[in-house]
């Protein structure tokens, strides 16, 4: 199976499979951290502006690392309900508090102050480097919605195949994945050769030099 080199080669492939929108009112929306290195590359082909959705994963209360669902500052809570007991409710309304304090904080951090474009009637481009449960991505539709935008593509290069078709049936969305996987091997960095993490410093600069 062939993989992606890194998360460049990727969003170069994904700029292509988006050249219909070239040269349309369109933003094109980063999910930190990973998902902005590809996003700066199809906003450049696209000659969009880049900007950020900032979902953020709630993870189980005894395995943080365990996604039960994610949130954004301000979209709809995403949540596995079956994950969830009564118990747990007081809990994971603490967790959906902080982790929209904390989308905030990052929005701050990135954008140093500069105000995000308006989507409305506009075409909003939503880019990750990949989905795994799709619980960030269904955050992020959501917060992209309130903003009234005239269509919403997503588009990653790796989603399994009924992760994509849920969203595709459950959001008014047009789907564009280079792959799509009925055998999802576990990680999005299973498809990749190259699959650093990213940092805030590296993102900072992406945003920058599209304001260039």
């Amino acid at each position: 199976m062939r993989k992606w080199r890194d998360r460049g080669e990727a969003g170069q492939e994904l700029a292509e499979a988006l050249a219909e929108y070239e040269d349309e009112e369109a933003i094109v929306y980063g999910l930190p951290r990973g998902g902005v290195v590809l996003a700066a590359e199809v906003a450049k082909a696209l000659g969009a502006p880049l900007s950020l959705i900032i979902p953020r994963k709630i993870g189980h209360r005894f395995n943080p690392e365990y996604a039960i669902g994610a949130v954004t500052e301000k979209g709809e809570v995403i949540l596995n309900e079956g994950e969830i007991t009564d118990r747990d409710r007081p809990w994971v309304e603490k967790e959906v508090t902080a982790q929209r304090r904390e989308a905030a904080r990052r929005r701050q951090l990135y954008l140093e102050g500069r105000q995000p474009p308006d989507p409305k009637g506009k075409i909003a481009i939503i880019v990750d480097d990949g989905v795994a449960t799709g619980y960030t991505l269904r955050a992020a539709i959501s917060d992209i919605k309130l903003r009234r935008p005239a269509k919403i593509v997503v588009t990653v290069p790796v989603i399994p195949e009924d992760t994509a078709d849920d969203i595709e049936h459950d959001h008014d969305v047009e789907l564009v994945a280079l792959k799509r996987e009925d055998h999802f091997m576990g990680a999005v960095g299973n498809y990749y050769e190259y699959f650093e993490q990213v940092e805030d410093t590296e993102v900072i600069d992406l945003l920058a030099s599209a304001d260039n």
